[in-house]
């Protein structure tokens, strides 16, 4: 059965954005474009309409998608000047596909919906590659009939797509992603470290622990990378090091300890003093290596 094209609306074309507004213009979908700097030209060769501001891509569109930065920058777009709420009308979907507060997507959503308008949060997990390949993890937040309607579109980005709970709990979710995943790479970073430092080579160490009970896709693709030093930015330290901040500041609303994150994010800031926190996250180890004088580098 043939997918009905739909009018959609993309606001956030960086890195991950791109992307997967690609993949819904691929799939033969009207898309209305708008992004802080100039609208990437494979888009707009794609066929994809720049829009002026995201008001004007709310009032175009059915179904507005947002991948931008951090929290006030999803408040920006969608109550600033110009906003989505400016051109929101009745039936109308917003999905926000950015890693954010949960607390504050709450707020979010009964906002959007006091416009008539519906709220979906989604993030991904996956970078750059997974966003190309079409193969994101989305973890959504929301009320079920609307995750149904847009269903067909995670698809077109993502391979594995669960509808959580309600809206926040897709945010939630993606912190609680992020925790895992920091500290798997930072657990790569040391162990990587360590054997180097102890005389061995740490690829054929990497090699030896794939076959493992420590194997890992952290290891496969971010230990590959710190031996192989190739790190542009997938997803960036900062971007992390701000999601593993929403990790904190919500485990102490909640009363939680979360230790073993707090030592990350002192990883990350170190990184941030060394001037590479615009580098993918598994240059983490140059903390680890830096603490250690003693860099994998050297050793390969």
């Amino acid at each position: 059965m043939t997918q009905a094209k739909l009018k959609l609306g993309f606001i956030g074309l960086g890195i991950m954005g791109t992307p997967m507004a690609g993949r819904l213009l691929a799939a033969g979908h009207t898309l209305f474009a708008h992004t802080r700097s100039a609208v990437p030209a494979t888009l707009v060769k794609g066929g994809a309409t720049v829009c002026a501001h995201a008001r004007e891509v709310a009032e175009r569109a059915d179904i507005i998608f947002l991948m931008v930065p951090d929290t006030p920058d999803v408040e920006q777009v969608l109550f600033g000047g110009d906003g989505v709420a400016q051109g929101m009308s009745r039936g109308k979907i917003v999905v926000d596909c950015s890693s954010i507060d949960p607390i504050a997507t709450k707020g979010f959503a009964v906002r959007v919906n006091a416009l008539g308008g519906d709220y979906l949060d989604a993030p991904v997990s996956g970078g750059e590659v997974g966003a190309k390949a079409g193969s994101l993890t989305i973890m959504v937040g929301g009320e079920p009939q609307v995750y149904e309607r847009v269903k067909p579109l995670f698809d077109l980005m993502g391979k594995n797509v669960t509808l959580v709970g309600g809206n926040g709990d897709g945010q939630t979710t993606k912190v609680a992603n992020q925790i895992i995943v920091a500290l798997n790479i930072a657990a790569v970073a040391e162990a990587l470290v360590f054997a180097s430092k102890a005389g061995a080579d740490p690829a054929k160490v990497r090699q030896a622990l794939m076959g493992g009970f420590a194997s890992s896709r952290i290891l496969e693709v971010h230990g590959e990378r710190m031996i192989k030093r190739t790190f542009e930015p997938g997803f960036r330290i900062r971007l992390h090091q701000k999601d593993l901040g929403l990790a904190l500041s919500g485990a102490r609303s909640l009363g939680v300890a979360l230790p073993q994150t707090a030592g990350v994010v002192q990883l990350m800031n170190a990184c941030q003093a060394l001037d590479i926190a615009q580098l993918d996250h598994s240059a983490l180890v140059q903390a680890v290596e830096h603490a250690a004088s003693h860099g994998l580098a050297a050793a390969t």
